[in-house]
Order: C-alpha cells, then structure tokens, then sequence
C-alpha cells in the first residue's frame, strides 16, 4: 500500500460525506453531518475557518452535539466539550482472503432493527441509531432465533470500508462469534477491491488482541472528541 492510498484514513468521516456517504450527509458551506438517526459524526474543513466552525454550529443547532471522531481540529472555546477518548485506528495490511468458516453468519436488515439496537443496548460497542444499518452491510449470528452477536460497516472512505458494531451478548461470549462475524465482513470488503479497517478504544485490550489475530495492525494513535455546540449563534 501507498502512502497515498491510505490518506482517505487521516479524515475517514470527511472522506465519506464527501463519497461513498453523500447522500446521507446534511450540508452547511463547508461542515458537513451525517443525517440524523444515521450517524452522529461531523466534519469540517481539514484547515477550517471561524465560517466553517460556524456553519456546522447551525447545521446542528444550539446546543447540538458535534461527534468530531478522529478529527484533528478542534472546535472554538465557546463549545462545550462532551468527551475526549484515546484509540486507535488499525488496518488490515494486504489484499489477500483467507480461508474462514462463516457458518451461521446472516446478513441483517431493516426487519432486524430493533434487534440490533437492543443488542447494542445492552453491549455498548458505540453508537447505534435507528438508521445506521444504512451505512454499509451488517451480519449478524442467531441462536434459537435471537441475535446474539453483530459487526458491520460503518464509515466509508473511498477505497475503504470501516468494520464497527463488533458485538456479542454476555450469555454468548466465548465461542467465536466476533472473530467469525469480523472475517466475513473482511472477506466481503476484499471481494468488492476494498480495505478494511476499524478503529478501538485504547482501553480495550480485549479487542485489540482479537484484531492482532485476525491480521489487522495499528496504523496510528488517535483521540475521539466530542462537543456541544454554543446554545447563542447570531444568524439563521
């Protein structure tokens, strides 16, 4: 891999409002937001302006919440911060598919919303709303009929495919359900000429260690941020 090729991972939710995810993105000049019930994640310029600070402070609303993700800038004093996180961001280096059982694994819809939500609920591997399944493909694996483990697609940076949602319920942890769920999401996002990659809480060694297994290494450190856009803003 190219430098180059991997540059789309430096801004992954501005890369994807600005392609694969365009027409789920809401607009302001030059901030941009996933739409709601999508996704929380906006984005500004890569070098932004006071406009652009104040642009995405309208797109959201006063008060609103402005899920930065990985981004590197950092909004005026006058945003309340809601949350700083350390991660990391971890590809999978090559382009070759090996061989995995994907046995149980089934592909989830819109039918499967309230499931999946119930099941994010109660493991909390990130945000999920009600339309976030739009964001790419989601598998899932039942036993007697419930879904007790998910991973899907979230971001989507040209080139690139983010695998996120990784979860499993506590009575069905143990038995391979994320390492297979994760390897036939990778498989997938090979087929199509893609790369996976995902991003992890540094606190979630856990996690960090199965990825290592399954081939993905650390391509750089980041920090997660939050804010709460200022309540005043002069101007419609």
């Amino acid at each position: 891999m190219t430098s180059g090729d991997a540059a789309a991972l430096d801004d992954p939710v501005g890369e994807s409002l600005r392609g694969p995810h365009a027409v789920l993105a809401r607009r302001r000049g030059r901030a941009a937001a996933y739409l709601p019930d999508v996704a929380t994640f906006s984005t500004v310029s890569p070098a932004p302006r006071a406009a652009d600070w104040d642009d995405l402070a309208r797109l959201l609303g006063p008060g609103g919440f402005a899920d930065l993700f990985s981004g590197a800038a950092v909004p005026p004093q006058d945003w309340e911060p809601v949350f700083v996180l350390e991660g990391r961001q971890m590809i999978r280096p090559g382009t070759e598919r090996a061989e995995h059982s994907h046995a149980g694994v089934v592909e989830l819809g819109a039918a499967d919303v309230p499931e999946m939500l119930d099941l994010t609920a109660r493991t909390r591997p990130g945000p999920f709303w009600q339309r976030t399944h739009e964001l790419g493909t989601y598998l899932g694996v039942r036993l007697d009929g419930r879904l007790v483990a998910m991973a899907g697609e979230r971001l989507r940076p040209p080139g690139w495919a983010e695998i996120s949602a990784v979860c499993t319920a506590p009575e069905a942890r143990g038995q391979g359900h994320a390492a297979r769920l994760v390897n036939a999401l990778t498989a997938r996002i090979l087929a199509r000429h893609e790369r996976p990659f995902l991003h992890v809480a540094e606190t979630n060694t856990t996690a960090i260690a199965l990825y290592e297994r399954l081939g993905f290494e650390t391509r750089r450190h980041v920090t997660f941020r939050g804010y709460r856009t200022p309540e005043a803003r002069v101007g419609p």
